[in-house]
């Protein structure tokens, strides 16, 4: 029983160094994403000649790929 006297502080102890040091890493910019910038400029946002979600939205065409109604 005495251990625990000791333990549960030691602990918490730990548990506040470790949150702080995280803390301290998300605020100095550890955990900025430093590849992502340079890598998205090698894709579009939105590219034109992309439109197979489009016809398929397109209302009152028929769906070639439907099972036949019985």
């Amino acid at each position: 029983m005495p251990a625990l006297y000791v333990m549960i502080p030691a602990a918490l102890l730990i548990v506040a160094i470790a949150v702080y040091i995280f803390f301290w890493a998300v605020d100095s910019g550890q955990y900025d994403d430093l590849d992502g910038p340079a890598h998205s400029i090698l894709f579009d946002d939105q590219d034109p000649n992309h439109t197979a979600a489009v016809d398929e939205a397109k209302p009152g065409k028929p769906d070639d790929k439907a099972p036949p109604h019985a």
